[in-house]
């Protein structure tokens, strides 16, 4: 009988524990899905964003956007400026001041 009570109550706990939603912000850019998986704004450079995109459900790698550049910089420390249908430019767009 105490077997039960303590199934009952550990499915019962672990059944109201809530974890965090991920959502991703989607958007239509250029004929292609850009997803913004993840982004934090630089304290120190405010023009400056650190985001993972995934463009077509293909996600990239941590790169830096600078907004004021009009460039990225990736994982390796290449910089190189943002193309036409880059995601730069969409981060860039729907994070103005």
């Amino acid at each position: 009988m105490s077997k039960c009570v303590a199934i009952a109550l550990l499915l019962i706990l672990s059944l109201s524990v809530a974890f965090p939603a991920f959502a991703s912000v989607c958007r239509n850019y250029s004929g292609h899905q850009i997803c913004i998986v993840s982004i934090n704004r630089s304290a120190k450079n405010y023009w400056e964003y650190r985001a993972v995109v995934s463009v077509d459900a293909i996600k990239r790698p941590i790169e830096i956007y600078n907004c004021r550049t009009k460039a990225k910089v990736q994982k390796d420390g290449a910089i190189i400026p943002f193309a036409d249908n880059d995601p730069g430019k969409l981060i860039c767009s729907f994070f103005k001041n």
